[in-house]
């Protein structure tokens, strides 16, 4: 059995957020909501990551990711966005569509995260090392992703053996792991603190979102719920506050634990709901690809964020930036 790693007191905790693209009543994409909350997770002093599966990046057009590259540019911020490369199963990895949406992202400020396709996940241990290695001289930096395939079909979680021939890249200075075990992410830690101590292992389990205090970074669908939330957990471990980190972080997890249930998909629907009943957001809708929750959901949800906004307003105040 993998054993826990050590828990790190008062490390600072490098976090990421995939942010939510919300809708209008007519169908349409709400350009300014999605401004407004974008704009919102930088002033918490989270990192934006756009065209993720939060916001729909698989389905989007390409003139649709460009454009909100260029929304996320205007910010002036770091931020993260997700390479695509739209194909289907049986399909051989095409490396060049990879490297046309990596320089786009690079040209654009953004730190590209290679998004599966069916292509790439499809290659064979070596063959997917070398894809990564062959990437890697398009771009300064970028970041790798394991996905389960609760969140995509094409997703991958790789082999002990990939992820560690992939820590001798120089450029792919990172990985999302989203596995949604925590003993694989576990021995994903002990190997990169062995091996390369600054590559940045970002966790995307958002069932397990106390993995930080192991020496996890992450980059959730969750955060996008609530990124002033976050925030302030990640600061109240900084500073020592065990009390308020602990707080927050339970309620951030009952949230989690809600939200990413079967199918896990549904959790951009309980996004929308969550955002609208804080008033981040004028609307709930999603895109129509995306699975709904039940009616139910949204009276769960508000008795959540009246308990969130509660604890908010009673802990000291403290910044992650």
């Amino acid at each position: 059995m993998t054993a826990a790693p050590p828990i790190l007191r008062q490390r600072r905790i490098y976090g990421a957020s995939a942010i939510l693209l919300p809708f209008l009543l007519d169908g349409s994409v709400d350009h300014e909501g999605f401004e407004r909350h974008l704009a919102h997770t930088v002033e918490c002093g989270l990192v934006p990551a756009v065209n993720m599966d939060t916001g729909f990046g698989p389905v989007l057009s390409p003139e649709q990711r460009t454009e909100f590259l260029q929304v996320a540019q205007a910010l002036g911020s770091p931020f993260i966005a997700g390479a695509h490369v739209g194909d289907q199963p049986g399909d051989t990895a095409n490396l060049e569509a990879y490297r046309t949406a990596l320089t786009e992202i690079a040209e654009h400020g953004g730190t590209p995260i290679l998004f599966p396709s069916y292509g790439l996940s499809a290659l064979t241990d070596s063959e997917l090392v070398a894809a990564h290695q062959q990437l890697a001289g398009v771009v300064d930096e970028f970041l790798g992703f394991e996905l389960g395939e609760m969140f995509h079909p094409a997703g991958r979680i790789f082999s002990s053996e990939v992820f560690a021939e992939l820590l001798g890249i120089p450029q792919m200075t990172g990985l999302k792991h989203s596995s949604l075990r925590r003993d694989l992410e576990w021995e994903r830690l002990e190997v990169r603190n062995s091996v390369r101590p600054d590559f940045r292992l970002m966790t995307g389990n958002d069932l397990a979102i106390d993995l930080v205090v192991h020496g996890s970074d992450y980059l959730l669908g969750l955060s996008t719920f609530a990124p002033d939330a976050f925030a302030r957990r990640d600061a109240a471990w900084a500073a020592g506050d065990d009390a308020s980190f602990w707080a927050l972080n339970d309620v951030l997890q009952y949230l989690g634990r809600l939200a990413f249930r079967p199918p896990v998909p549904g959790y951009r629907h309980d996004a929308a709901m969550f955002l609208a009943l804080r008033g981040r957001i004028d609307h709930d809708l999603t895109h129509a690809a995306s699975p709904q929750r039940p009616e139910s959901d949204r009276d769960l949800l508000a008795q959540i964020a009246e308990e969130l906004d509660s604890l908010l307003a009673a802990l000291p105040m403290r910044t992650a930036k």
